[in-house]
């Protein structure tokens, strides 16, 4: 390689260091202000304060260099913590070192995903609802999917979203330019439907009294309320959508912790193919935070009001913006869904569900109401007349315990604590224990 200004040769070692150029006195100062002419997208200023959980983590670590010698638990942003179970771990590493080989080494897949994997989703998850395989995209994880609908949609739809919600449905309808401008007096973006969805409306919405909207944000189990919709709920919901021609986008990352018999995908309910999008993901299920991997079903018979197959527009946006999830969380992915593999992260999650138990119990015992706990890994604490900031602060300071303010997720969050039951036992057993000697 040539460097034409020094008229020496480079080696590739070269090109890549990077080379640092002293900027005259003179363009430092016109820099000073700010120093390109590109204005900051107007929508980013929209968004109020940081996101909730890039926030609690900053808590955090505040808190530790306050506290270094705390036994610091959390119970706060949904990270699973058990570990992989070997013969998951065992197939993606293999696959990995088969890479150093020119027999196994391959480059590309296909931005849809790994045929196998994207069957075997549907198989697994879809089996009496008639998914094809061809529906299903394969991901890097349900919420990186989100922004890729948003984009879908455009910024000229209109959106409704339960309240309280997982943050990134209104954050990425902002950025993108749905949500109008925020109104302090309510806590709430102008142009976002909020259905208020709390314990007197058995956490799901009065549809009579809700808006028409393009789109309909749905997550069931409710993260953070715990909630998962009951058959006759859903079916109201598809009901709706079917008579405002509005288009369900589904979250389901949370239906494997289901025990009941709740509805575990949108599809289950008759129409729903006509008007609903699902997303799903295997970082709570299968213990996949850190690899990355989930999927998004669209399918055929959904199409926008011109007629035009909705599969076909997402198809090419994953085709633009995305070159396929890794081969070797999909190798994982694939692994996952094996009988074997499948029995293994069936048992991590009912670990899970016995650390819910534990915490709901103790709760409970506390005179608190509390809800979830059953059909996810989440519970949703009611502290009346408290500011669910405040019960944070109080929670942390007094048992160094890290918990997720309810009014962060809407405004029909305040007053509540949402708790994580992702935890090694031990330390689920010890923030009982605080907790108790808090409340008690």
């Amino acid at each position: 390689m040539y460097n034409s200004t020094t008229g020496k040769s480079m080696s590739c070692r070269d090109f890549m260091r990077p080379r640092f150029i002293q900027a005259s006195s003179k363009t430092q100062k016109e820099g000073s202000a700010g120093n390109t002419k590109v204005p900051r997208n107007v929508n980013m200023e929209k968004l109020r304060s940081g996101y909730l959980f890039p926030e609690i983590s900053k808590r955090e670590v505040q808190h530790i260099e306050k506290y270094p010698d705390a036994k610091l638990i959390s119970l706060g942003i949904g990270d699973t913590t058990e570990p992989l179970p070997d013969i998951i771990a065992s197939s993606m590493a293999n696959y990995a070192l088969s890479l150093s080989t020119a027999e196994g080494y391959r480059g590309y897949g296909a931005e849809q995903g790994n045929k196998a994997l994207r069957k075997a989703i549907a198989e697994t998850f879809y089996k009496d609802v008639q998914i094809k395989e061809t529906e299903v995209f394969v991901s890097d994880g349900a919420q990186c999917d989100i922004p890729r609908l948003q984009l879908l949609l455009g910024s000229d739809v209109s959106i409704a979203v339960q309240d309280p919600s997982f943050p990134a449905y209104v954050d990425s309808s902002v950025i993108i330019g749905q949500g109008g401008d925020f109104e302090d007096k309510y806590r709430m973006y102008g142009n976002i439907e909020y259905m208020k969805c709390v314990p007197q409306t058995n956490f799901f919405p009065d549809l009579a009294k809700t808006s028409r909207s393009d789109i309909i944000f749905f997550c069931s189990p409710n993260n953070p309320t715990g909630h998962a919709a009951t058959r006759q709920q859903l079916e109201q919901l598809v009901k709706f959508a079917k008579e405002n021609g509005s288009i369900i986008i589904f979250d389901s990352a949370y239906a494997a912790y289901i025990s009941d018999d709740s509805p575990r995908s949108i599809f289950e309910i008759p129409g729903a193919r006509e008007v609903a999008i699902e997303v799903s993901s295997f970082s709570k299920f299968a213990g996949f935070t850190g690899i990355r991997l989930g999927w998004t079903v669209v399918p055929e018979e959904l199409s926008f009001s011109n007629g035009f197959p909705v599969i076909n527009d997402f198809n090419r946006i994953v085709c633009t913006c995305f070159n396929g999830a890794s081969s070797i969380s999909q190798v994982g992915g694939l692994a996952c869904l094996s009988p074997e593999g499948f029995a293994a992260v069936c048992s991590i999650t009912d670990y899970y569900k016995e650390n819910a138990k534990i915490l709901l119990n103790t709760f409970a015992s506390l005179g608190l109401k509390v809800y979830g706990g059953k059909n996810a890994p989440y519970l949703w604490v009611h502290f009346p007349g408290s500011k669910s900031w405040d019960v944070f602060t109080e929670i942390l300071e007094r048992t160094h315990i890290i918990t997720v303010p309810g009014s962060g997720f809407g405004p029909a969050g305040e007053e509540f604590m949402r708790v994580s039951a992702f935890g090694h036992r031990e330390s689920i057993l010890e923030a009982a224990r605080r907790l108790e000697n808090l409340y008690l």
